[in-house]
């Protein structure tokens, strides 16, 4: 099979850093491994106190690396046999990897049946990746890619399946991702303290002035805006026609099934619809008529609106202040099991609408020949 560019690898790479995330949060107070020979600190040992939930989510977390990986390799033109060793190897080494890293973190217990179970979860993906394999689906996904989206469009694709997952961590304003930039100065303040940059930087950030709530109609234009990104981010990479319409509908879909999914997981599904707030509902239907006009779009022209929009809307963002709902909500994500995992919806959510900037960007700059 002829090699061939596919958004699997980004895929499994990001995979991959959520699993790192995962196993070895919090990232503090790493100290050596003393008392120990190094054969001793390879052997693993075997952890007492184990759940059903630590069963399922040792061997669920690593399925998807495997069937990832293994289209990764495919992809890249390689047998499949070697594919699959490649795949479970790669997959049970990184396992492995954070296993013994545990040893350096004190909240951390490495175990030798979290390894089996990863392992397992591993071998399990591969091999089910490897079915779809034969069974022509990877294929079928390659044609089916082809007639929706243009080529070079791996890293949009990516970040398009990433934007639910950063709403996941409740933003400020529904759709208001990229609110990292406030964070800046308290960033800076840690990274440079004991030193003048650093004491400047820790002034400014607690000198922030209070914010007051945004206006209806600017939480209404943020809402819109965080819309219409993920929306035009599309545009940018899919074919013309019908398809383009489809995109924007699902993508409007997605986030308010996302939004909804986020509110459950905080309060409860009894409030899973508390998000929709009065000006929720009409920055709906307005992002999803402009979208729906902007379909019509060249692509470069697309991508240079969305640059426009991710500006207005990281702009919008920062001046959004922190309500007492949002304070509750990060509280709950900062408990039980969300544990593990607010933080890397939190970066996504983050890094989002610059990342696709930089995507955007690179589709103005570029030559679209097609």
């Amino acid at each position: 099979m002829p090699a061939r560019r596919g958004s699997a690898a980004p895929l499994a790479w990001a995979w991959a850093a959520l699993i790192a995330y995962a196993s070895l949060y919090p990232f503090s107070g790493w100290r050596p491994a003393s008392g120990q020979t190094f054969l001793e600190w390879l052997i693993l040992p075997v952890a007492p106190g184990w759940t059903r939930f630590d069963v399922w989510s040792n061997l669920l977390g690593y399925l998807p690396l495997g069937v990832l990986l293994l289209a990764a390799f495919v992809q890249r033109g390689l047998p499949a046999r070697r594919a699959f060793v490649l795949a479970l190897a790669s997959g049970a080494g990184l396992a492995l990897l954070m296993e013994e890293l545990q040893h350096f973190l004190p909240e951390r217990v490495p175990s030798a049946i979290d390894w089996s179970l990863n392992s397992i979860g591993v071998a399990a993906g591969t091999l089910f990746g490897l079915l779809l394999d034969r069974l022509g689906y990877f294929e079928r996904w390659h044609a089916l890619r082809s007639r929706w989206f243009v080529e070079r469009s791996r890293l949009a694709l990516v970040l398009l399946l990433l934007w639910p997952v950063g709403l996941l961590f409740p933003p400020p304003v529904p759709f208001g991702l990229g609110q990292a930039i406030v964070r800046v100065p308290e960033w800076g303040a840690q990274l440079f303290a004991g030193t003048a940059w650093g004491t400047a930087l820790g002034a400014w950030a607690e000198t922030r002035p209070n914010l007051r709530p945004l206006a209806p109609a600017t939480e209404g234009l943020a809402i819109t805006l965080g819309l219409l990104a993920p929306c035009l981010l599309a545009v940018s990479v899919a074919r013309p026609g019908w398809r383009r319409l489809a995109l924007v509908a699902g993508a409007v879909a997605l986030g308010f099934a996302a939004a909804t999914l986020s509110t459950a997981l905080n309060f409860g599904p009894q409030h899973a619809f508390s998000w929709r707030t009065d000006a929720v509902e009409p920055a709906f239907a307005v992002a999803l008529v402009v979208a729906a006009l902007l379909a019509a779009l060249p692509r470069r022209a697309a991508a240079g609106l969305g640059l426009v929009v991710l500006t207005a809307l990281v702009a919008l963002v920062a001046q959004a202040p922190v309500d007492p709902y949002y304070a509750q909500s990060l509280q709950a994500w900062e408990q039980g099991r969300f544990i593990r995992f607010h933080g890397v919806a939190q970066w996504i959510g983050w890094a989002w609408p610059y990342a696709a900037m930089w995507v955007l960007l690179v589709r103005v700059a570029g030559r679209d020949t097609e």
